[in-house]
C-alpha cells in the first residue's frame, strides 16, 4: 500500500472533492488500483487515473469516464431498479432455509489423523453410535426445512462404522419425502477403508454421493492418516477407482460423476503443492479444494505440528494454482474450488451458496449439524467445539426442538448478525466485501468472539490472499488464462443424485 499512501500525500489541499461517483472501495493490486462497488462490479485503474479521481478531476470526455460508466461507478445513468434486481438475485439464498443437514452417525473411526477435526472415538466406543430412532428424528426435522431441496450428509468419525443406521436413515428419508416432495440428496464423507462390495452396491443404488480425503501422494497421506493394520492411501485409491468404475457401468459421464476428494493443507503439505495437484489429477478428480487446516477438534491440540503462518499458505496456493492453470492450458480439465467460488461471484451475478463464504454465513440458516446423541448445532464446526467441551453453538436437540425454535434461536440470530460483512468494522471498507464471507465459529474458536477481528484472522488472510491472486490474474488479462478462469464458474448439475420425489 506504499503507492496509495504516497498518492494521498500528493493530493494536497487544492484537490476538489470527487463528485458523481457511487460509493466504492479500492485496493492496490500489483501497482494498479482495483475498484469495487456494492454490486460487485469491479474495475482496474492506473495510479494516475486514480489520482485524477481522488482530486475530483474526472473529465466527462475521457476514456476513464466511459470505463466507470460501463461498470456502474457513476451516479449519472445508474439504473436503481436493475441494481435492486441484481442484489435480490445474489441474495436469493436468504429465501430458502437450511438445505445442508449434517448427521454424525458415529464418532468411531478406524483411522487416526494428525489434524482430526471430528474428535474421533476408538472403534470400541459404540456408545457414540447414532440410534435408528435419533436418525429418524433428524430426517423429520430436515424435511421441515423451508428449503425446496435438502442434502443429508453423513459424517463421523467414520460413517461406514455405523452403516446399518445410515442405511435405515436413507430408506426412512426416501419414504418420508413422499409426503414432502423435496429435491433430496445424500452425501457421505468417508475414508473408504471400511467399504465393501455390498455397501458400495447400496450406496450406488440409492444415489449417495461419495466424498473422501486425500492428503496428496502416498508418503504424505500415510504419514498423516494412520490406518491400523493397513495403508490408508492404498485403501482410498482402491475404492475411488472401483466407485468411479461403478458410475461408468451404470452409464454416467465420468467427467461429471466421480468420487470427490478433500485436502487438508498441513504444514507438511506446504512442501508439495505440485505433487498434491498431480495426485488428484491422477485419481480422476476434476476439482481440488486447497483448504487450510482448521482449528477445530484435535487440530487445536496438534497445532504445533500442523499449523503455519498464512503467508506460507498463500505461497503454497499460488504455486499449486499456477500448476493447475498450466495443466488447463495443456488440455486438462481441473479447477481449484476456492477459486471457483470467488470467481463465480467476481465474474457474474451468481452466488454458489458456499455457506462459509457468503454474507450472512450459513450458520443455522443454511446448515444444521446433528450429533450422534441428537444434539443440534448451528454448523459442524459448532458441533466439533461441543465435542471438545464448549457447547456455545448447541441450539437444540431432536427430542424437544421444533424447526421454528431452531430458526428463532438467539444463537442463530447472533450468528447472522455477526456474519453480515457490511456490519463488520474490518469488512465494511474491504475491497473484497462483495465476494467474501466470514465464519463466526472460526472467529469464536480463534479469537473468543463471533464478531471477530478480521485484520488478525487467519481465515481473512487466506480469503484476501486468494482474491489478490485471482484479481492479479484478471488484471494481467491474458485471454487464455481468463478463459480458463471463466470456465471454472461453469456449473454442471449432477441431476442423477437428486431424488425428485413428488408429494403423495
Amino acid at each position: 500500500m506504499t503507492g496509495l499512501s504516497t498518492l494521498f500525500t500528493e493530493l494536497g489541499s487544492t484537490a476538489k472533492a470527487p463528485t458523481g461517483l457511487v460509493p466504492f472501495r479500492f485496493r492496490e493490486v500489483s501497482g494498479d488500483i482495483l475498484l469495487t462497488n456494492f454490486l460487485g462490479d469491479w474495475l482496474f485503474v492506473t495510479q494516475d487515473e486514480f489520482r485524477a479521481l481522488a482530486r475530483g478531476e474526472l473529465d466527462s470526455a475521457s476514456p476513464l469516464h466511459d470505463k466507470l460508466a460501463s461498470r456502474n461507478f457513476l451516479r449519472e445513468g445508474f439504473d436503481q431498479a436493475k441494481a435492486a434486481e441484481r442484489i435480490a438475485y445474489k441474495k436469493r439464498f436468504l429465501n430458502w432455509g437450511p438445505n445442508l443437514h449434517i448427521a454424525v452417525v458415529t464418532l468411531r473411526c478406524n483411522e487416526t489423523c494428525v489434524y482430526c477435526h471430528a474428535s474421533r472415538a476408538n472403534m470400541d466406543a459404540v456408545h457414540t453410535d447414532m440410534t435408528p430412532e435419533i436418525g429418524e428424528k433428524v430426517v423429520d426435522l430436515m424435511l421441515q426445512s423451508t428449503s425446496p431441496s435438502v442434502t443429508l450428509e453423513f459424517q463421523g468419525g467414520e460413517p461406514l462404522a455405523n452403516f446399518p443406521v445410515m442405511k435405515h436413515v436413507i430408506e426412512y428419508a426416501l419414504a418420508r419425502n413422499r409426503a414432502y416432495g423435496k429435491g433430496l440428496e445424500f452425501t457421505m464423507v468417508s475414508n473408504l477403508a471400511m467399504m465393501d462390495a455390498e455397501k458400495l452396491a447400496f450406496l450406488v443404488d440409492r444415489k449417495v454421493q461419495i466424498c473422501t480425503s486425500i492428503d496428496g501422494p502416498e508418503h504424505l497421506h500415510t504419514k498423516q492418516r494412520i490406518l491400523a493394520g493397513g495403508n490408508a492411501h492404498r485403501e482410498a485409491v482402491k475404492w475411488i477407482e472401483r466407485i468411479n468404475k461403478a458410475y461408468i457401468d451404470i452409464g454416467l459421464d465420468p467427467t461429471l460423476y466421480h468420487v470427490e476428494a478433500l485436502l487438508t493443507t498441513t504444514r507438511e503439505a506446504l512442501k508439495y503443492p505440485k505433487e498434491i495437484v498431480d495426485t488428484y489429477v491422477g485419481l480422476g478428480c476434476r476439482a481440488i479444494f486447497l483448504r487450510p487446516v482448521d482449528p477445530f477438534g484435535f487440530a487445536g491440540k496438534t497445532a504445533q505440528i500442523v499449523e503455519y503462518d498464512r503467508a506460507a499458505y498463500n505461497d503454497f496456493y499460488r504455486t499449486a494454482v499456477e500448476h493447475i492453470l498450466d495443466l488447463n492450458r495443456r488440455g486438462e480439465q481441473v479447477l481449484e474450488r476456492y477459486g471457483s467460488i470467488f470467481l463465480t461471484k467476481i465474474l457474474g451475478d451468481d452466488d454458489p451458496n458456499f455457506l462459509d463464504i457468503r454474507s450472512p454465513s450459513g450458520s443455522g440458516i443454511g446448515a444444521l449439524a446433528y450429533n450422534y446423541d441428537g444434539k443440534i448445532f448451528s454448523s459442524d464446526e459448532g458441533r466439533m467445539m461441543y465435542e471438545t467441551g464448549d457447547p456455545a453453538f448447541q441450539i437444540g436437540d431432536v427430542f424437544t426442538s421444533s424447526y421454528r425454535s431452531l430458526m428463532k434461536h438467539e444463537t442463530v440470530r447472533a450468528l447472522v448478525m455477526a456474519s453480515i460483512r457490511e456490519a463488520q468494522p474490518d469488512c465494511v471498507n474491504c475491497t473484497y466485501t462483495p465476494y467474501c464471507g466470514v465464519q463466526p465459529e472460526h472467529s469464536y474458536r480463534t479469537q473468543g468472539t463471533i464478531f471477530g477481528r478480521m485484520r488478525e484472522s487467519t481465515l481473512c488472510a487466506v480469503h484476501k490472499g486468494i482474491q489478490d491472486f485471482l484479481f492479479d490474474k484478471l488484471r494481467e488479462n491474458d485471454p487464455k488464462t481468463v478463459e480458463i478462469l471463466r470456465r471454472w464458474t461453469t456449473v454442471r448439475a449432477r441431476t442423477h443424485f437428486i431424488h425428485a420425489s413428488s408429494a403423495s
